[in-house]
């Protein structure tokens, strides 16, 4: 049986390759709008690859903190999701 770390590992994880997909997404939508919807994109698409590098980094962590230390590390890593959750909905409301 696995662990809750392992299992959270994985569920982020697979959360991670979700967002590289709605990113590329992104990208090819920025590819056909105007110049102004464009500028829109490249900001939430900036954003957002941040957000993703911030999850990994603490995806990293979490793999390899102490049993007593990754449930603190996962507080930290809620906010980034929750962040990355909030702009992908905005980008999706705002762009269809």
């Amino acid at each position: 049986m696995k662990d809750k770390r392992t299992e959270y590992v994985e569920k982020l994880s697979a959360q991670m390759v979700e967002w590289d997909v709605q990113i590329e997404r992104l990208k090819e939508k920025a590819e056909s709008a105007t110049a102004e919807e464009r500028s829109e994109y490249s900001k939430t698409i900036s954003a957002l690859q941040l957000k993703r590098d911030q999850g990994a980094e603490k995806l990293q962590g979490i793999g390899m903190a102490s049993d007593d230390d990754w449930e603190d590390m996962k507080d930290g890593a809620e906010q980034i999701w929750d962040e990355v959750k909030s702009l992908l909905r905005n980008v999706i409301k705002k762009t269809g």
